[in-house]
């Protein structure tokens, strides 16, 4: 394996790591509505502590998926889509293989039954 293509799957493996936790995915779909957004006005939509929210936020962080920012004495985070783009793209080529998998079986199964007949 390649040193892009191992640097590519550990992004995607790190987004599906971050994504597998639900309130990361609220984290998301919060900051993706409101933009740059700090985790305490996060904190105040969601049923967890600010704390728990800058330690999810911290491990989107880490998978790419966001960035956080100082502003003033404030820290606002917002959504960084290079990392959601890698894995989108990974998992389009991994549906384009399933699909001509199954169109050779389909092939292979047609062939088969033409030939019974």
């Amino acid at each position: 394996m390649t040193h892009e293509r191992r640097d590519a799957t550990a992004v995607v493996d790190s987004v599906l790591t971050a994504l597998a936790d639900p309130t990361r995915r609220q984290l998301l779909d919060l900051l993706a509505a409101h933009g740059e957004v700090t985790a305490t006005r996060l904190a105040e939509e969601l049923p967890v502590s600010r704390q728990a929210v800058v330690k999810h936020l911290g491990l989107l962080d880490a998978a790419g998926l966001v960035s956080g920012g100082r502003v003033g004495r404030e820290v606002k985070y917002s959504v960084r889509p290079e990392a959601l783009d890698a894995t989108a793209r990974w998992m389009s080529s991994l549906a384009a293989d399933w699909d001509r998998r199954l169109a050779k079986i389909k092939l292979a199964a047609e062939a088969a039954e033409r030939e019974s007949r």
